[in-house]
């Protein structure tokens, strides 16, 4: 079934390392909601006939919009497409905006699934990296949304950072897992070009990341979760069997969504479609009934080395059957091929035509993936 994502683009403060498309100002919320509402109006037939399995709130940070905004949006996706009465409906969330009140009012609406964006479960880290909320938020949030039902949690955690000394990360992986969070997203740290961070960097103010330190902790995490019985189901994600994250998973298998909101990205299968990142121009244009995207058209190469990244970063392997049924035998041929270096330095691992990293090759997913591509040239 197919997903929608809704890009709020709001957040109480700007985190040190964040590069996505947000706004500490509210100033404009509303015409901001009655905007998204628009889009989702004029969007209403790109999924035409398909079932709406999962729905995505995110951001920027969407628990900050008031209840009754985010019950805005919902009923006008209801209105206008089929959803399954079984859909997974996730809000991403933060800690400091899950009081008992918000939670409750939040229980009211179809959403079934928290997003949380915990990072770490230390104060003196949530300070570095200019977080909203402290330690002893991050986790009684998380008890008080069990209490309330929401059991369907994931949080978030970032690793790889100087602050973080492998017993701190040890720790943090620990308390998630006694929490008995169902599912954990845990990202190495990157420093984006523009941000808070990068700049402190480039003024020898802060320390830079290391590769070294990325890599030990993200082995520790793979580890220790494994080990208490995880699934490492995707490169940054790991959950309890049959809790992974419906939307993102349907993201790594190809499945058409619709993206709403500035920035916000969306797949019909064949294209793909981009919003604007400029929150006026985006409330502008559709004031005007136009659409405030740029159509990407994917080539037959384009969509099997997006099935080449997606596919490998996942536990379910790059399918060769797949490969040959849906882009050609010459595809599958040709991977084939490029594989075997792989293979021999034990970073894949082949098994009945399906292609997976090892957790040594793990480490390399995206260099890996990139040596996999093909071109137009490879056919001639």
């Amino acid at each position: 079934m197919a997903g929608i994502y809704i890009h709020i683009p709001f957040c109480k403060k700007a985190c040190t390392y964040c590069d996505f498309h947000f706004t500490t100002s509210t100033k404009y919320l509303n015409e901001m909601v009655e905007a998204i509402c628009k889009e989702i109006v004029l969007k209403k037939n790109r999924l035409a006939q398909q079932q709406i399995g999962s729905i995505y709130f995110g951001g920027g940070t969407p628990s900050v919009l008031p209840t009754a905004a985010l019950q805005q949006i919902l009923a006008t996706i209801e209105n206008h497409f089929s959803i399954s009465s079984e859909a997974e409906i996730t809000i991403e969330t933060n800690p400091d905006d899950l009081t008992a009140a918000k939670i409750s009012e939040l229980r009211k609406l179809p959403v079934n699934r928290f997003s949380i964006g915990t990072q770490s479960f230390f104060n003196e880290d949530l300070v570095w990296m200019n977080r909203a909320h402290n330690a002893q938020e991050a986790t009684d949030c998380i008890k008080r949304s069990q209490d309330a039902g929401f059991e369907n949690l994931t949080i978030d955690l970032i690793y790889g950072y100087p602050l973080l000394t492998n017993e701190k990360w040890k720790t943090n992986i620990q308390t998630a897992i006694a929490l008995q969070v169902p599912h954990l997203s845990a990202y190495s740290l990157t420093v984006e070009p523009k941000t808070a961070l990068a700049h402190a960097i480039e003024k020898g103010k802060q320390t830079d990341v290391s590769d070294e330190q990325s890599a030990e902790q993200f082995m520790m995490l793979i580890d220790t979760v494994t080990t208490n019985g995880f699934e490492h189901y995707e490169i940054s994600n790991y959950s309890l069997p049959g809790k992974y994250a419906v939307h993102n998973t349907n993201y790594w298998k190809g499945v058409p969504y619709l993206g709403i909101g500035p920035s916000a990205h969306g797949f019909d299968g064949h294209d793909r479609y981009i919003n604007i990142a400029n929150n006026a121009k985006y409330m502008e244009s559709l004031n005007k009934n136009q659409l405030p995207e740029t159509i990407e058209q994917l080539s037959q190469v384009d969509k099997f080395n997006e099935y080449v990244m997606t596919s490998l970063r996942t536990m379910w392997g790059l399918d060769l059957e797949k490969v040959a049924m849906d882009f050609g035998k010459e595809y599958a041929n040709q991977t084939q091929k490029l594989v075997k270096t792989f293979v021999a330095s034990e970073q894949l691992l082949v098994e009945d035509h399906v292609i997976k990293l090892t957790n040594k090759g793990k480490l390399f997913a995206d260099g890996i993936a990139a040596a996999l591509f093909l071109s137009e040239e490879d056919f001639n």
